[in-house]
């Protein structure tokens, strides 16, 4: 997998630590995009470590049932890179993070001087080689359960832009995009591989349709 100028391959490709940014309900997956506009001053600092360093930054969703600013976090994130950054008039990041694996979250490294949180991580190395999982998505099952909602919310899609994706691509920004909840986030995140996140993501589009379906556009 390539991002950027950077290539991540092997284990010692990855950090051992990484500045994390929790955030509930943002979902970032290997390969996919996620945009983000950062004000607050301690992330505003981690970006500006982060670009003067290895451009990464750990996605990370805080734990679930608990409020958005708890300090307890999910155990489960994903690593990004900053593939793009622009300042505003007004002192804001306007950015983008491309999600290179996961990773689970182990100790808080404490003693540092940042108003961010820095923990020690394990990588799921298998996102690395995750392009290998092509061929196990039911892409027509994925496909039609994405059809069969934009048409239960009146919504169009760029249909000749979700041709040309591949199935990896495909699947984690159908997950990232999706307006689900952070648990539902989660267990997307989670999937223990391609085709487990499919399998997820059909499920839940049929648990919404059966449900009143108002969760707003599954399009960003």
């Amino acid at each position: 997998m390539q991002v950027g100028n950077a290539r991540y391959l092997k284990p010692s490709d990855l950090p051992e630590t990484a500045a994390v940014f929790p955030l509930s309900g943002a979902l970032l997956l290997p390969g996919a995009q996620l945009p983000l506009n950062i004000f607050e001053p301690r992330y505003l600092a981690m970006f500006d470590a982060a670009i003067t360093g290895n451009r990464l930054i750990g996605m990370v969703q805080p734990a679930l049932g608990e409020p958005a600013d708890s300090p307890n976090l999910s155990h489960v994130g994903c690593l990004g890179r900053i593939t793009s950054i622009s300042e505003t008039g007004d002192g804001r990041y306007i950015t983008a993070l491309t999600g290179i694996c996961r990773f689970r979250l182990m100790d808080e490294v404490t003693g540092h001087q940042q108003p961010y949180r820095t923990f020690r991580i394990t990588p799921f190395i298998s996102d690395l080689k995750s392009h290998h999982e092509e061929g196990t998505v039911d892409r027509a099952a994925l496909l039609a359960a994405f059809r069969s909602y934009l048409d239960a919310n009146k919504l169009e899609a760029d249909w000749e832009s979700v041709e040309r994706a591949d199935n990896m691509m495909l699947v984690n920004s159908l997950s990232m995009m999706a307006p689900f909840e952070p648990a539902e986030k989660q267990a997307l995140l989670e999937a223990h591989d391609l085709k487990t996140r499919a399998e997820t993501f059909i499920a839940i589009i049929k648990i919404v349709l059966a449900g009143s379906g108002d969760t707003g556009s599954i399009l960003q």
